[in-house]
């Protein structure tokens, strides 16, 4: 069914811009919100995405207007941030791609009631765990991956059966432009809409009072929208930026873990959530692991970054002088360092002598800067880390699994990944999420369809055998305390108790 596409994001985006200029303007969108979460919500209320059949064909549109408008991703993400092709197919399309594939082939799974185990009064009982749809859902995406932070929770939204409007980045305003006008023409127009709000109006819009709020960014703008949330106790979902540390031990292939390293912090010219933040590693390990970083530099890019067709720019020059600001207050220049203003261009940089106190340590870095501290051992590392806000990721490169695992289970963070980067927040099967000041929830896979349900617990009873249940009743006896103890009373494997209501 077709309906009247909704407003374009570019006026909302020119209407927000002359506001905050000063400029007379009547900002209409929250009302325009109104009308299109009415919209949804009169969808979701006529059971229009319970049925299996309707959530199977919404996620297959996905996959089809992925596979079909290839070329016009690929050029809105190459205008809004310089990213090459390859960078667009790999970690957004084919990602969306594999989530709605996974989420098609195991729906109906997913959908199916989960029986749990019961105890001797609730044997004749059936006791299940239904997963229902929430409702409207409200998704905000990021800029630094501005299809896949949109579209993964977008797919787990459908799956899970919700309407769903979704926010993408004013700052990649063609991508936004692009998912607002094939949204519409492969979704449901009643169930799914696109709205563009700026950054500091997402509190606002949050207010309209949604079933559940999914938000990826940072930590000051995560904390406005979880407060907004707060005040209509709606349920958050926050992926939040942090410094993901890496740390290279002693004993690691150097030529592996640089070329690892720096494919993770550069591409995308290091605007990501998931990039290592800095390195960690011994004093005589510096110095090999700064060389081959070069020369993997060298290898990826060629000698000038800038004319290669592999290395993208800066997405404004608010970032671009953020990121460049802090380049030059901290430690010491050892590979790269150039900016043009002109072009939002940082050159993929390397700093060494580097302290805790420098600018590049104290604030979240969106830009191709790869900061290198030494510590004396794997203690002063886990030391380290643990001084620090609970991290998105951690990563640890060592060819020795005790120190790995000394990693991994010494410290918290939202994910871990050893002797590689970014690919644990690749994989369908993994959950993706923060901890502590990295955020709160997961998504990805089966877990999106969990975060976008309310699990109900169901106990279907009939009115048979009350010459059983009639045990519960006053006047009570200790007779019938220890039969009810020994028949509501789970086995011991299971080490959990019923309580008969």
């Amino acid at each position: 069914m077709s309906s009247p596409p909704s407003p374009s994001p570019t006026r909302w985006f020119k209407a927000l811009r002359r506001t905050r200029l000063g400029e007379p303007c009547l900002k209409t969108y929250p009302l325009e919100c109104v009308d299109l979460l009415k919209r949804a919500r009169a969808a979701f209320q006529a059971g229009r995405t319970a049925k299996e059949s309707f959530r199977l064909a919404q996620l297959e549109a996905v996959v089809r207007m992925l596979v079909e408008h290839e070329c016009d991703f690929v050029d809105a993400l190459g205008r809004d941030l310089h990213k090459p092709r390859f960078e667009t197919v790999v970690s957004e399309l084919i990602l969306v791609k594999n989530e709605a594939l996974h989420a098609i082939n195991n729906l109906k799974k997913w959908m199916q009631p989960q029986r749990v185990e019961r105890n001797l009064s609730t044997t004749l009982d059936e006791c299940v765990v239904v997963s229902e749809p929430l409702g409207v859902v409200f998704i905000m995406g990021t800029w630094c991956s501005p299809v896949q932070l949109c579209l993964v929770p977008l797919v787990g939204a459908i799956a899970a059966g919700n309407c769903a409007v979704v926010s993408p980045s004013e700052h990649t305003s063609h991508t936004a432009e692009l998912l607002h006008r094939l949204i519409p023409s492969y979704l449901d127009n009643e169930c799914f809409h696109v709205i563009l709000a700026g950054t500091n109006d997402l509190a606002e819009v949050v207010e309209l009072k949604f079933d559940h709020v999914f938000f990826i960014g940072s930590r000051e703008e995560g904390s406005r929208v979880a407060q907004a949330a707060a005040r209509t106790l709606t349920p958050v979902t926050l992926i939040l930026v942090g410094k993901n540390p890496c740390y290279v031990d002693q004993q690691c292939d150097i030529t592996t873990t640089a070329q690892r390293i720096a494919w993770a912090r550069f591409h995308n010219a290091g605007q990501s959530l998931v990039a290592p933040d800095y390195i960690l590693c011994h004093v005589d390990v510096k110095a090999r692991l700064v060389q081959a970083l070069k020369c993997c530099l060298m290898q990826f890019y060629g000698f000038d970054p800038r004319e290669s067709q592999s290395f993208g720019r800066m997405v404004n020059m608010e970032i671009f002088n953020r990121t460049k600001d802090m380049l030059w207050r901290s430690g010491k220049v050892a590979v790269g360092g150039q900016v043009i203003e002109a072009e939002k261009y940082i050159a993929p940089t390397i700093l060494t002598e580097v302290v805790e106190s420098d600018p590049i340590m104290q604030h979240e870095v969106f830009g191709p800067v790869l900061p290198i501290l030494t510590i004396n051992n794997v203690d002063e590392a886990i030391a380290f880390i643990n001084k620090q806000e609970k991290p998105l990721c951690v990563y640890a490169y060592s060819s020795n699994s005790k120190v790995i695992s000394r990693l991994m289970s010494e410290t918290s963070s939202g994910s871990f990944c050893s002797n590689d980067s970014i690919l644990q927040s690749l994989m369908v099967v993994l959950p993706f999420g923060g901890v502590g000041a990295s955020g709160m929830g997961s998504y990805h896979g089966r877990c999106s369809f969990d975060t976008f349900s309310h699990r109900k617990s169901c106990l279907l009873r009939g009115t048979r055998f009350e010459c059983v249940t009639y045990l519960r009743y006053p006047p009570y006896e200790d007779r019938n305390l220890s039969l009810m103890t020994w028949a509501s009373t789970l086995s011991q494997k299971s080490q959990g108790w019923c309580q008969i209501l």
